[in-house]
């Protein structure tokens, strides 16, 4: 069984089952949804009840073996069938977060290693390979961490977007692992975490996670960032990235754009942490990267309060893109990229 050794499980895996943390109830209760193939696992990503973009990666990995024991006893025709659907079904999940086609091209070349193997023997190959898969995402936030924490100076004012922390990842977190790495070291830090609308990742999950870990934290509305930066309360803004292309553009949670020109404004340094996994080398700059338009309703009311009028038009876009010349460093397993422009990336990438 694949855990993560801190306080918050994001996924749980059984061998014939996965348990994922149904982050739509947070922080009121804590449950989890048990899925048993592919089909729910998609659900489960489509539906918020896992998000971040390694955790996807991860489901889409544990939901790629999932599917595989469950044809295991069909004939190889019928096992190699039923997997090209789970892979087109899984992939069609989410369209922004790039490490699900990553992990999900690892799972594919895990299946394709031995295509004489009878599909129980590739089975647990893809069993093993989502394990692999996820407990490497745990090592490499813990690398970010690493990374990342020697530019958070000692009594830190942090301001952070979305959720980046074990809800997102396999454990640890990419931006919120670089905190609770600075913590680690024995660092004084504080959060600022927008509540990140219009979902509400911040004021749900990440300030859950805080309190967890007891880091102090204060919770804002997304439109008063600028506003405590311009009375010198913010000392950097860190944050993740579901998607980062060639060039270093960073597509990341709707309003990350709007904090990364307010802190150009104010000078103060723009972080972004993700694995390589989240880079996309095959995407020249952000303008290529396909942005998700949700449903209509998360902008309308939340949880089943209505608060706009019947009519209105509505714009969701999940996520927007920060050019890179706003970055001023990139933490990664590999280490930081400061400034990050395309031949510092391409060098991350080595032939």
């Amino acid at each position: 069984m694949a855990s993560n050794p801190g306080n918050v499980e994001t996924l749980r895996w059984h061998g014939q089952r996965l348990e994922l943390i149904d982050q739509r109830a947070l922080p009121a209760r804590l449950e989890y949804v048990s899925c048993t193939n592919a089909v729910e696992v998609a659900e489960a990503i489509r539906s918020m009840v896992v998000r971040g973009a390694p955790a996807i990666g991860c489901a889409a990995a544990f939901g790629v073996a999932l599917e595989a024991k469950r044809q295991e006893h069909c004939t190889r025709g019928q096992f190699d069938a039923a997997m090209e659907i789970a892979f087109r079904n899984l992939a069609a999940s989410r369209p922004t977060a790039v490490n699900l086609f990553w992990a999900l091209d690892r799972m594919r070349a895990a299946l394709g290693r031995e295509t004489r193997d009878d599909p129980k023997s590739a089975a647990a190959r893809l069993a093993r390979a989502a394990v692999e898969l996820f407990n490497a995402d745990l090592e490499t936030n813990r690398a970010i961490g690493r990374a990342g924490a020697a530019h958070v100076p000692d009594g830190a004012r942090v301001l952070t977007h979305c959720n980046t922390g074990a809800l997102a990842t396999a454990g640890h977190g990419t931006a919120l692992g670089v905190i609770r790495s600075a913590r680690d070291q024995g660092k004084r830090i504080s959060v600022v975490a927008t509540e990140t609308r219009p979902y509400l990742q911040g004021a749900r999950l990440t300030a859950w996670e805080l309190i967890q870990e007891k880091i102090p934290v204060t919770l804002i509305t997304d439109n008063m960032a600028g506003h405590l930066m311009r009375l010198g309360k913010i000392d950097l803004v860190l944050v993740g990235a579901d998607r980062i292309a060639a060039n270093g553009d960073v597509a990341n949670k709707i309003g990350t754009y709007t904090l990364a020109v307010l802190a150009e404004r104010h000078h103060i340094p723009f972080y972004v942490a993700a694995p390589l996994s989240s880079v996309d080398m095959a995407v020249a700059d952000g303008g290529s990267i396909p942005i998700e338009e949700r449903s209509a309703s998360e902008v309308t009311g939340y949880a089943g309060l209505r608060w706009a009028p019947e009519g209105v038009n509505v714009a969701n876009p999940a996520f927007d893109i920060t050019p890179a010349e706003l970055v001023s460093g990139l933490f990664t397993e590999k280490g930081v990229v400061t400034q990050p422009d395309t031949r510092k990336i391409r060098a991350l990438f080595p032939a």
